[in-house]
């Protein structure tokens, strides 16, 4: 797992390492529509709770279909279509799953009331306007962010039809040689909401085989990581 430092939070992004899945699941796959046995994902989803010192039967997650919408966490929640969950119930962990797309995660900064959000942030979500979603869900006060592993500069080619209105919005220089650079997206998108603090990890997902799973890399036949984040207390 790759954990972001926020004071009286716990945020992780995890990778495919340390599960029980075989195959193009292999291992640590987090999504039970991905095709994998479902016995195998919910022993996962175990692992990884234990691992950042939450309540699996506590844990919350959406059905992610790339719209903006951003739900208050219910403990055990499932199946709401949406693609963020934020919480300020102490002990309550949410997830974002992503193989490719941004996972995102956000959080009061100040000494206000502790809230924190998770994010599933496409192509498509980005240019909606998950990140504003997200931001007015945990609403005034000082935030910040961290944009986790997905597909880089480096892998994600788009066509026109993407490219066009992300320069518009994002500026020129997210696209190179026909590659979208989602992070740098992503973090202008905070910014312009209103985030003060944006950490990235720029880690490339379909880079790196051993340790991330990628749609587009293996064409659709694979697991799901993510970022599972909750109020410390």
């Amino acid at each position: 797992m790759i954990r972001w430092e926020a004071e009286g939070y716990a945020v992780a992004f995890t990778t495919r390492l340390g599960g029980v899945s075989e195959g193009p699941y292999a291992s640590l796959n987090l999504g039970r529509k991905s095709g994998d046995d479902v016995e195998c994902v919910d022993e996962n989803r175990r692992r990884m709770c234990e691992a950042v010192g939450a309540y699996l039967e506590k844990l919350a997650l959406n059905y992610q279909v790339h719209s903006t919408r951003v739900l208050e966490a219910v403990p055990g929640m499932r199946d709401e279509q949406a693609d963020g969950l934020w919480t300020r119930e102490p002990g309550l962990p949410i997830l974002a799953m992503s193989a490719d797309c941004l996972p995102v995660a956000l959080a009061h900064a100040d000494s206000g009331e502790p809230s924190v959000a998770v994010l599933h942030a496409g192509w498509k979500g980005l240019l909606a306007g998950i990140v504003a979603s997200g931001v007015g869900a945990l609403g005034d006060g000082t935030l910040a962010a961290a944009i986790g592993p997905a597909i880089g500069p480096c892998c994600y080619e788009v066509g026109e039809e993407v490219a066009a209105p992300f320069r518009e919005r994002f500026g020129d220089d997210v696209m190179r040689e026909g590659r979208l650079d989602l992070w740098t997206s992503a973090e202008r998108a905070l910014r312009a909401a209103g985030v003060d603090r944006v950490d990235r990890f720029d880690r490339c997902t379909a880079c790196e085989p051993r340790t991330f799973f990628s749609h587009r890399r293996d064409k659709g036949r694979t697991g799901r990581q993510g970022v599972i984040a909750y109020v410390a207390g």
